[in-house]
């Protein structure tokens, strides 16, 4: 063999070889950003579970705020109906699943309100261990959230550079969208009695 096919095939063999490792950590970490957002949804999954427990210790207490009740049923059942494919989180169903998840935070906060207002039900064992749970599994959400930005942002950042983006771009590997913070996140919620 001549000396150039023998340059040729290690060349082709580096190439080849660089092209496997280089899409197995792109794999990699598309996996992980998955398994971010799986924990994502496992948290509000969660809080959803909690929500109905809550509201029948309130329920019990008072039965005369219907209708707070009735909000935080219905934004618990509006933010479980909304799903996402995480192999394709876009901007826009991420905002969708955001303002979704926000409605039940609100209603959570008026229910709360709500139950401020009646001293029997705040000293109940029962409310105090689930409002306990709620505030751990909001900190959970937190947690979750920024744990797939950090892994979303690997994953970006190796799609993005190059040459991995050539890459990325052959095998239709797409960036996936962050969680930003909500709307007038930015200003103290008034909490009024």
């Amino acid at each position: 063999m001549k000396k150039s096919t023998i340059i040729l095939l290690v060349a082709a063999a580096i190439l080849v070889i660089w092209c496997i490792s280089s899409y197995n950590s792109l794999v990699q970490k598309d996996e992980k950003v998955t398994a971010a957002w799986g924990n994502v949804e496992t948290q509000y999954q969660r809080r959803a579970d909690l929500i109905p427990n809550l509201v029948n210790v309130v329920k019990g207490y008072a039965k005369h705020e219907q209708g707070t009740l009735t909000a935080v049923i219905e934004a618990r059942s509006k933010a479980t109906s909304i799903t996402i494919d995480p192999s394709n989180i876009t901007p826009e169903e991420l905002a969708k699943f955001q303002a979704a998840q926000q409605g039940v935070t609100g209603a959570l906060g008026k229910l709360l309100a709500v139950a401020e207002a009646y001293p029997d039900l705040k000293a109940n064992e029962n409310f105090m261990d689930l409002q306990k749970q709620l505030e751990g599994t909001e900190n959970r959400i937190a947690e979750s959230r920024r744990v797939f930005n950090e892994t979303a942002k690997e994953y970006n950042m190796e799609v993005r550079t190059f040459p991995n983006n050539i890459l990325a771009g052959l095998f239709g590997l797409n960036t996936r969208a962050y969680f930003e913070s909500d709307y007038g996140a930015n200003k103290a919620p008034k909490v009024e009695f």
